[in-house]
């Protein structure tokens, strides 16, 4: 596992200097040609180049297949289920741990396993140590399951351990803010409807998308989505997603919105996929959004 401490270079200078490699690739024809056949801009850039169609569909363009795994074989967090896509033609994958939100188990948003696993990714959703748990312990026990990922389990090969991020709905949402405070190598968080009682994540270091619903009455965005966001230094890489009219429970079923911004974000920030840039910057609109905050990060 990287140090706690290592990250991938984010800073201004960091960026001029990769994209001054990246036009001299151009120029000298070792990247994008008038053929169009053109290697990727990263060396971790998986799948086919992305569509509004695609992030938008069931499942993703890889096949996928999963494992449960016993509370009995782990330690530091509940068991749960990996899934992982099937083919290693590409090479290894970016990993997320996720988890659910208080009393609940993983079942109650199982849907984004497969859903994100489809893009690309190794994705766990853990069970945890109990039902009770506080937005601080899910945060360890992400950080366990991603160790579990990368050191232990029968998928380690499979993954990356240099490219790994985190997710959870409500105080799974809280939780993975408490995991990317202490673990600022992870390269992204994605809190759904978080809740958390700290209100200040100014430390936070970790690109982090935050989704929210506009009626969500147990942990309300003027609380907890916003305060949060606003906490977030920009050099952090942050958006906020609000969802028009959708309660606490929004990540509980099949909802498309939530799916294309979180896969997209797992792609630019975890995979490095200037891509998926597009659907980041300026951002969704529609029906469904009520509002789209971005520090839209120009390269």
């Amino acid at each position: 596992m990287p140090s706690p401490t290592t990250t991938r270079p984010r800073s201004v200078a960091a960026r001029a200097v990769r994209f001054a490699l990246v036009a001299t690739l151009v120029a000298g024809g070792v990247l994008a040609g008038p053929s169009g056949a053109a290697q990727a801009a990263s060396p971790y850039e998986r799948g086919p180049a992305p569509t509004t169609a695609i992030l938008e569909a069931s499942r993703g363009p890889f096949t996928t297949a999963s494992q449960s795994v016993s509370s009995l074989s782990v330690t530091g967090f509940g068991g749960g289920v990996i899934y992982y896509p099937t083919s290693t033609s590409e090479g290894t994958f970016g990993a997320i741990a996720i988890s659910p939100g208080y009393t609940a188990s993983w079942s109650s948003i199982s849907w984004l396993g497969p859903r994100i696993a489809s893009h690309g990714f190794v994705v766990i959703g853990i069970e945890t140590n109990t039902r009770l748990d506080q937005p601080d312990s899910r945060g360890r026990q992400l950080l366990a399951a991603l160790d579990y990922l990368t050191e232990r389990s029968s998928v380690r090969s499979r993954i990356d351990s240099s490219r790994l991020a985190v997710a959870g709905h409500s105080m799974g949402g809280g939780g993975s803010l408490e995991a990317a405070s202490s673990r600022p190598s992870l390269q992204a968080a994605v809190p759904l409807a978080p809740w958390n009682l700290d209100k200040s994540w100014s430390e936070l270091r970790v690109p982090t998308l935050i989704i929210g619903g506009e009626s969500d009455s147990v942990a309300p965005v003027s609380s907890h989505s916003v305060p949060f966001y606003n906490s977030i230094p920009a050099s952090a890489e942050k958006a906020y997603l609000e969802l028009n009219g959708a309660s606490h429970f929004f990540p509980q079923t099949t909802n498309t919105p939530t799916a294309r911004q979180m896969v997209a974000w797992l792609k630019r920030f975890v995979d490095d996929d200037t891509r998926y840039e597009q659907f980041l910057c300026p951002g969704p609109s529609g029906s469904q959004i009520q509002e789209y905050r971005n520090t839209c990060p120009s390269y």
